[in-house]
């Protein structure tokens, strides 16, 4: 059957639609000491005002991952392209709320950021042996269907007695000097951490 040869060469993609972004874990080095840049999100802002946050943002139409995060770096620190040095994409994650999420790690040189204010309060620099020696506290979120009253019911087995799957969504949460790192930006960060320390013990 001719058709099944457009699966060939095909690309996967995830299943559904999805709401993309990319994120970027920008590290600076200062006095020897390795920091994660994070941002104090605006409080002006109408989503999450004050949360602390990765640079980063929606991807635009025709834009890949690596280059939103990029673009949305350089909006958000006031850097320029070449200050910015990408050294690799991080596992993308997929969160129960419909939204696709692609980190991507990077160094830069700049230690003084002229930060939009419109989008960010403030910057702030944690030295990754923080991260390396803290274990975020953990809290186990259910999450299960909210389901209309115009459900078919009729048409599933057992009706309303259908058991529907429940899932579980994961929260971390670090506190830094009166911050308090938590939600998607604490997840990134812990699988970050958690492939440093997967490589040093390797080294070992």
């Amino acid at each position: 059957m001719r058709p099944l040869e457009i699966f060939r060469d095909r690309v996967p993609e995830a299943i559904g639609k999805f709401r993309k972004s990319a994120v970027m874990l920008i590290i600076v080095e200062e006095d020897g000491v390795q920091k994660l840049v994070l941002e104090k999100r605006a409080l002006t802002l109408i989503k999450q005002p004050g949360d602390i946050c990765l640079p980063g943002g929606g991807i635009d139409p025709g834009e890949t991952p690596r280059e939103a995060a990029i673009r949305e770096t350089r909006e958000e620190l006031g850097l320029s392209e070449d200050d910015i040095e990408v050294i690799g994409p991080m596992d993308f994650f997929i969160s129960p709320y419909g939204q696709i999420m692609y980190p991507f790690v990077a160094r830069t040189r700049i230690t003084d950021f002229f930060f939009s204010p419109f989008e960010v309060d403030s910057v702030l620099k944690v030295p990754l042996e923080f991260f390396m020696e803290t274990e975020p506290m953990r809290y186990d979120m259910d999450v299960s269907p909210e389901i209309g009253d115009d459900f078919p019911y009729d048409l599933i087995q057992n009706g309303r007695q259908y058991k529907f799957s429940k899932g579980i969504s994961t929260q971390y949460f670090y506190k830094y000097e009166g911050h308090v790192i938590w939600g998607f930006t604490a997840r990134v960060v812990k699988s970050f951490i958690d492939i440093l320390r997967e490589d040093r013990d390797e080294e070992l």
